[in-house]
């Protein structure tokens, strides 16, 4: 037997909170050491928070990094640290005592896995495959690695590698495995959406027994901007089967003890492998006798269901968005509407409801419901409701308006002043106590257009932004189910959605049925799907134009949006990327 005891430290890193991420790191390190662990891991670029874009152009960010990991590698005396880190090879050095500063950037920067072990930098691994898709946008700023290290602790082989490489067949996985790897031990930042949890175990499964070794998969956890680290974190034997997993959307240290001797003996390296990288073997510790240790049992979370897991995101976003980034609380206008509610229902349970103001605007077109409606969530909640009406102020807007606008028929125009007026208000909360105005908009919404630019839109931060219609309807029920209680009042969630802009406006006044419109949504936006693969699918051809046409005119809008968490395939923000000006329509014949 030649046990190995593994510590996985799924943490929430804050971008560019280099001291405080380090003392962290190191405050881990040294609980990791009273369970007696031989390795303790840090996720990808724990150090900075992932990702840093462009804070790793500046020279002086790269130093202070460095100066971090010194730190962290001081306390690694009596354990192995292997910790995310940003690495600049044949660079210039910034000094910050003598503010020299070199006129260019040059040398390579590698995202890299740095091994600490005896209180020094033992060697750093550089990630080999960088991701360029979806929200990704490594090439800008990294190197590609050419080398696949293993590392012999203990007398145990490890291969260190990085996120993206673990999901390639023929990769540094099984480089290092044909060089003698018996634990693999993969570093990540990988953000969350539907589904996500499923595809990496399957993923992570398939190369374990592929390569007959332990998988050691270890995920971030936590929001940035508008990606969400569900952590999740686990270790799957050399069958196949996860034997250890971390929770998702918390902070953990997993530990396990692994048997190498379980391993399957290395196989020759397959062809084709020599542009991934060469294998080399570092030594960091000889074979010792086993230490007299009490096992661990190894932390099993269960998977979240399929509601519960996108709720949790949409806290754990919304949270870390407002918290790090120093707001004391938000303010969310509650419309007596199904978004509203759930925007405030989430906002309570991020930020706790003392921290949250919801500001009821009704005008001459709302109805008694919306009003009794509103009064209800808030008592259940125990948030803080304020009414402010805005009929006084709409008709002087009119009254103001009424030479420049004389001749011409009320439309939309007066419809979006209200919007614009309520959108004031906040933004007026927002400036008197500091408060953060989280906006209340679906993707359903913001694909076609159906929101008001300076009006609904008009806030810091989107928390359902990438939640179509009809997920937000299954969610609001779903928050009730959790709760145990009705939060969401019933009333909210079956009412017929509608803007009360106008008298008895409904929303499939202006849009297909969200049934109809969120399915047309998710083909052409998430899949890129043609109209004409859309129609073959039995999409109702006149929904499919006018969401097509709708989705397309409106890019303008979206560009000027808040940004908010991503939950699906692709969400509108770092996943999709369209020009503003554009005269592409695309065609149904294709």
């Amino acid at each position: 037997m030649r046990p190995l005891r593994l510590a996985l430290a799924q943490m929430n890193p804050t971008v560019g909170d280099l001291t405080g991420n380090a003392d962290r790191i190191i405050a881990l390190v040294k609980e990791a050491k009273a369970q007696q662990a031989d390795v303790v891991a840090f996720p990808e670029l724990a150090i900075t928070g992932y990702p840093p874009e462009d804070l790793l152009l500046k020279r002086q960010f790269l130093a202070e990094t460095e100066l971090q990991l010194e730190r962290i590698a001081a306390a690694s005396d009596g354990v192995v640290v292997v910790v995310g880190v940003p690495h600049l090879v044949d660079g210039p050095v910034f000094n910050a005592a003598k503010a020299e500063r070199p006129d260019a950037m040059t040398g390579a920067l590698y995202n890299a896995a740095a091994v600490l072990s005896g209180g020094r930098v033992l060697d750093r691994y550089h990630k080999i495959f960088l991701p360029n898709y979806g929200v990704f946008d490594e090439q800008r700023y990294f190197t590609p690695g050419d080398v696949c290290p293993v590392y012999e602790i203990n007398g145990v082989n490890v291969g260190v590698n990085v996120c993206e490489d673990i999901w390639h067949d023929n990769g540094p996985t099984t480089v290092q495995r044909s060089a003698g790897a018996e634990v693999i031990l993969n570093i990540n930042a990988s953000p969350y959406h539907q589904m996500k949890g499923v595809q990496r175990e399957a993923m992570l499964s398939k190369r374990a027994s592929d390569n007959g070794v332990f998988v050691a998969y270890l995920n971030t956890v936590g929001g940035q901007d508008e990606l969400v680290f569900d952590g999740q974190s686990m270790v799957v034997n050399p069958t196949g089967v996860v034997v250890a997993r971390g929770p998702q959307f918390e902070e953990t240290l997993l530990v396990i003890d692994v048997d190498a001797d379980e391993a399957q003996p290395a196989l020759a390296s397959p062809d084709g492998l020599e542009p991934v990288g060469r294998a080399v073997t570092v030594m960091v510790s000889p074979k010792r006798t086993a230490p007299v240790r009490q096992p661990v049992v190894a932390q099993m979370s269960e998977p979240l269901d399929a509601l519960t897991e996108v709720y949790r995101a949409l806290v754990t976003g919304t949270r870390d968005y407002v918290k790090k980034s120093g707001f004391p609380g938000a303010v969310i206008g509650l419309s007596g509407g199904i978004d509203s509610a759930l925007t405030v229902a989430i906002a309570a349970e991020a930020l706790g409801a003392e921290n949250v103001t919801a500001l009821f605007m009704p005008s001459q077109y709302t109805e008694d419901q919306s009003n009794d409606d509103s009064v209800k969530l808030t008592n259940n909640l125990g948030v803080r409701l304020v009414t402010l009406p805005i009929k006084g102020l709409f008709d002087q807007y009119r009254e103001e308006l009424g030479p420049l606008f004389e001749g011409r028929q009320p439309d939309t125009t007066e419809e979006n002043l209200q919007a614009r007026i309520r959108g004031n208000l906040l933004m007026a909360a927002s400036n008197k106590f500091g408060w953060i105005v989280l906006t209340t908009g679906n993707k359903s919404e913001m694909a076609t257009g159906y929101a008001t630019l300076y009006g609904d839109m008009a806030g810091g931060f989107a928390v359902i932004k990438d939640v179509p219609k009809t997920l937000v309807t299954a969610v609001s029920r779903h928050v009730n189910v959790l709760a145990g209680r009705e939060i969401i009042p019933e009333s909210i969630i079956v009412r017929p959605p509608t803007a009360e802009l106008r008298p008895d406006q409904k929303d499939e006044d202006s849009l297909p049925p969200y049934a109809v419109l969120d399915r047309i949504i998710e083909a052409y936006v998430e899949l890129d799907w043609s109209v004409a693969e859309m129609l073959e699918a039995g999409m109702p051809a006149d929904a499919v134009e006018l969401t097509v046409r709708l989705v397309d005119r409106s890019e303008y809008k979206r560009r000027q949006a808040p940004p908010g968490i991503k939950i699906t395939r692709r969400n509108f923000g770092r996943d999709r990327r369209l020009p503003l000006v554009n005269k592409y329509r695309p065609s149904s014949n294709l």
